[in-house]
């Protein structure tokens, strides 16, 4: 969980990648082959950019938070979306 911690809080940056590589993906994948379960990828990469313009905002607005429960709920939410979108990807 430090890992994360140390890759992701107050780096919105390293966030705004996760949510390009998705969205590369989804293009990708698009474009080679038409499937349905491409939109989950679009909507991963959707969900890790407002993460990204989050932590932005966190940063601009209270850039000495050290305690963040926000995270409680983002972070889960998040795996559990990009868990499914890959999975469903890489079923077909």
């Amino acid at each position: 969980m430090d890992f994360l911690a140390l890759l992701f809080v107050a780096k919105p940056f390293n966030i705004l990648v996760v949510a390009v590589a998705f969205l590369g993906a989804y293009f990708i994948l698009q474009w080679f082959d038409s499937i349905r379960q491409t939109r989950l990828l679009l909507i991963a990469s959707i969900a890790w950019g407002l993460y990204a313009a989050w932590e932005l905002l966190v940063q601009i607005r209270t850039p000495e938070a050290n305690i963040r429960v926000d995270l409680l709920m983002i972070w889960p939410l998040l795996a559990m979306l990009s868990s499914w979108a890959l999975y469903r990807v890489l079923r077909r």
